[in-house]
């Protein structure tokens, strides 16, 4: 049922949609309109003696509800003319709970809502991150899913939006345009109604503090799926190598050392120190800050990296360089297929580890980063200016010791 009360029974609210709710009237009638004050648009209209109407757009517009009753005689009553103002409301923001990356990406987006409407605005997320945020945003709450609940928000709320990646939306009803043309994080910024430019989200650190004295180089290695994997065969130890040899120490951070599916498991790279575990996000933006540069995949722990402020080479071949946030050290292969993820004439399986979306059991399979060669890598870390200046202060340290 709709949360505001208005005259003569009707009840309206945006909680998904514009919904209003029209009581049985047993003479005369009721005539809506739904307006998108933004476009111009009546998307909506109808007469008729009892209803329940909600938009088919669940994401952000700027509605007006006009209602109407219409007498057995002919005359017509305003009953309600809302514009939307969020201003001071309670606004629900839903983001999925089994993601890391999606809710760092998109975290940002909903602060930028609460600004420009000036909303009170309650995001609705894995208890596992509200740490790392709660203190950086005090002008937003965080909840879990069971507190809201159990604080009967739903029932509460002037409007919700809820975020998430909408593969199946042929209509583009839960977002304005599918999320694989605009990228991964500009899609909240679109749901929401807000500028989609990109903005690293901010951290709240209890401890900030270096946790190794030597310099050092962080890296996952790990994924939800195998296509997500850097597919190399070499590509891991000899870039330790490569790594170890410059003079950094090698610090794995993934949650786990080893994952896979069936016949197909992926461990540690030989080399890296073993900092893997079911840790709390906030040593493992600790040990990013003060990494000279991060390299990882299209996973959650490079949107942690960049909010944590460190140079991210990011190797994906599966996405297109526009899905995730700019890095001058982007590594894509554009010999080999590539950013099937952003295609959407594929259906992506999520359930399926193997999953090769083009090239499924056949030599190509997973070509899009088994092509990303180490020496790639390498050279693109070349350019970073940590490490030009390390390699400069190397240098200078070697030649400055020679003796004639």
């Amino acid at each position: 049922m709709p949360v505001i009360e208005a005259p003569l029974g009707v009840r309206f609210d945006f909680n998904q949609g514009a919904r209003v709710s029209l009581p049985p009237r047993s003479d005369g009638k009721w005539r809506i309109r739904l307006r998108d004050l933004d476009t111009g648009n009546i998307v909506f209209a109808s007469e008729n003696a009892g209803a329940f109407v909600m938009s088919s757009k669940q994401y952000y517009v700027r509605f007006q509800i006009e209602v109407s009753e219409i007498g057995s005689d002919g005359a017509e009553h305003s009953v309600v003319s809302h514009v939307y103002d969020a201003g001071e409301q309670l606004v629900l923001i839903q983001f999925p709970i089994g993601t890391l990356g999606d809710t760092l990406a998109w975290f940002p987006y909903a602060a930028r809502f609460a600004q420009r409407h000036r909303a009170r605005v309650t995001c609705v997320m894995s208890g596992l991150i509200i740490p790392l945020l709660r203190d950086a945003y005090p002008q937003l709450t965080l909840l879990t899913k069971e507190e809201a609940e159990e604080q009967k928000l739903v029932e509460n709320a002037y409007a919700t939006y809820c975020l998430g990646l909408f593969f199946d939306d042929r209509e583009n009803n839960r977002q304005p345009t599918d999320f694989r043309f605009v990228g991964l994080h500009r899609t909240a910024g679109y749901i929401l109604g807000v500028d989609p430019a990109e903005e690293p989200v901010q951290l709240a650190l209890p401890d900030s503090s270096r946790p190794i004295a030597e310099p050092y180089v962080c890296i996952a290695v790990q994924s939800s799926a195998q296509c997500k994997y850097w597919n190399n065969p070499d590509g891991w130890r000899d870039l330790i190598c490569f790594l170890k040899e410059a003079g950094y120490r090698v610090i794995c951070i993934d949650k786990k050392p080893t994952h896979g599916s069936g016949i197909v498991w992926n461990h540690i790279p030989h080399g890296a120190e073993d900092e893997t575990g079911d840790r709390p996000l906030s040593e493992r933006a600790r040990w990013l800050r003060h990494s000279e540069f991060f390299v990882g995949l299209s996973s959650g722990l490079s949107w942690l990296a960049w909010a944590s402020g460190t140079p991210v080479v990011l190797i994906s071949g599966f996405t297109h360089p526009t899905n995730e946030f700019h890095t001058p050290f982007r590594i894509v292969n554009w010999h080999g297929c590539n950013s099937c993820w952003n295609d959407p004439a594929l259906r992506f399986d999520h359930h399926d580890f193997l999953q090769c979306p083009r090239h499924m059991g056949t030599s190509r399979q997973f070509e899009c980063t088994r092509l990303i060669t180490a020496e790639q890598v390498i050279n693109t870390i070349k350019t970073i200016p940590a490490y030009v200046a390390r390699t400069a202060s190397s240098t200078h340290h070697i030649s400055g010791n020679l003796t004639p």
